[in-house]
């Protein structure tokens, strides 16, 4: 289709030679001498583009603009006058023109400006289309990475998902090792199957086989029906075996037989089916342990462990905690309609907890804090009385709040605490704090009214 162009002028002429020049470079034109009936259309028909004089009799292109961008934020518009300036150009650019043309202008100069335009208008929707499909499929919510930790996970999560092999992800418990196998998912080439997850602690006893492999009527006595199992759910997809060290050991050698044949045989079948299922598992005890107590075959460890990626706990990265609060508050935003913010301490409180129950505990917490705080702004004291451990308010921000501390004098006391926590050890401190050494330095520097040195002379 071809792009739409909307001309304003008061000067019919001006407005005649651009509806029938403009059509023949490939655009198609609607002129208007009328600034406030041009407003009536932009109301109800959308236009790629458009084109405004300034000085008009009804309306200024100047305010014309601004209610335009004020009704359709992403309408672009181009300005032309022949009482062009500098002061007049900065001023349409402030209010969101897109371009400043003055007059007299020849046609293809015209036309070069419409052009450059529309790219702009492709490259932001473009931008707005990959922005809302990382959102989607490559970042869950709990997944951030300003961590070098986490860069490098996801680093192996993008070199592994073209392949077929199985993906290991170890960690503790709620730092995301599900979310990170749903990005493993949609960044293969088998996004358009299922991601079918399995909790391998909750199969129910005696029908661990069945869950997992299917069930063909009449195996037993409540086999009713056939019943798929897992692997045929997931087939074409991408099967995440949970909590993959509470597999019941009688089923491992089954499992294993499915990951070497791609074949699976459901209880009470004749023969067996043959699947294509990519199997990515997750574990939040070492496995090594269950293999020095007999409770995990070597044989199905060393297949499944080919692929292995690393999660570490959120105490330790957290760089990351400022990007996992802005991602669960928009996504509160976006489902409830209610926009949410974190006060600068609280930001700081949530960074110096330990999270024991890592990313699920502060995703859980900041959703009950903006549920229940009633107020926009959420503080120290929404999180306080929830968090693990942390049922007593820091005697920190207990004394920063009841001295009504700056934020910069809040900020030189708790470096000053961790210092001391860290035994004067600034390389731990960074760490802690989620700043670089030389930053660490820089502010200690500053506390103690001295110069910074190299950070790499010592800790």
């Amino acid at each position: 289709m071809r792009p739409t162009l909307l001309i304003i002028d008061d000067d019919p002429g001006i407005v005649a030679w651009l509806t029938e020049s403009l059509p023949e470079e490939g655009f198609a034109v609607r002129g208007e001498t009328s600034a406030r009936k041009a407003l009536e259309l932009l109301s109800t028909t959308p236009f790629d583009l458009v084109i405004t004089d300034v000085e008009m009799p009804e309306l200024r292109g100047i305010d014309l603009l601004r209610e335009v961008k004020k009704a359709r934020p992403e309408q672009m518009v181009l300005l032309v006058t022949a009482f062009g300036s500098i002061d007049l150009a900065v001023q349409a650019v402030r209010q969101g023109a897109v371009d400043f043309l003055a007059k007299p202008f020849k046609l293809e100069v015209l036309v070069l400006a419409i052009e450059r335009a529309l790219r702009e208008t492709n490259l932001k929707r473009e931008v707005a289309r990959l922005r809302d499909e990382v959102v989607t499929t490559q970042q869950p919510e709990g997944i951030a990475a300003r961590s070098a930790a986490m860069q490098r996970a996801l680093e192996l999560v993008r070199r592994a998902a073209p392949s077929r092999l199985p993906v290991l992800i170890t960690g503790e418990s709620g730092v995301g090792k599900g979310a990170l196998a749903r990005v493993l998912h949609e960044t293969s080439d088998r996004r358009a199957g299922k991601f079918v997850q399995l909790n391998c602690a909750a199969l129910p006893s005696g029908l661990a086989e069945s869950e997992l492999f299917g069930v063909r009527k009449g195996a037993f006595t409540d086999a009713r029906e056939d019943r798929a199992g897992m692997f045929e759910q997931a087939n074409g997809g991408t099967l995440f075996l949970d909590e993959l060290g509470e597999l019941p050991l009688e089923l491992q050698p089954k499992l294993l037989h499915a990951l070497e044949s791609n074949e699976v045989r459901p209880v009470g079948a004749a023969t067996p089916i043959v699947v294509d299922v990519r199997v990515v598992a997750a574990t939040n005890r070492p496995l090594e342990d269950a293999l020095k107590e007999r409770r995990f075959r070597p044989d199905l460890y060393h297949r499944l462990n080919v692929v292995r990626i690393e999660v570490p706990p959120l105490r330790e990265r957290r760089e990351d905690i400022e990007a996992i609060v802005d991602q669960v508050l928009a996504g509160i935003a976006r489902r409830g309609g209610t926009t949410i913010g974190v006060a600068p301490a609280a930001m700081a409180w949530l960074r110096a907890q330990s999270w024991p129950g890592n990313v699920r505990e502060l995703v859980n917490s900041l959703e009950r804090a903006s549920t229940m705080a009633g107020r926009s702004v959420l503080t120290p004291e929404d999180f306080a009385s929830w968090v693990s451990g942390a049922a007593a308010e820091p005697s920190l921000l207990e004394a920063a709040l009841a001295k009504e501390l700056s934020l910069k004098e809040l900020e030189s006391q708790y470096i000053q605490r961790v210092l001391e926590k860290t035994g004067g050890h600034k390389a731990k401190a960074a760490q802690i704090l989620g700043l670089d050494r030389r930053t660490l330095y820089r502010k200690v520097a500053e506390l103690n009214g001295d110069s910074p040195h190299d950070p790499d002379e010592g800790t």
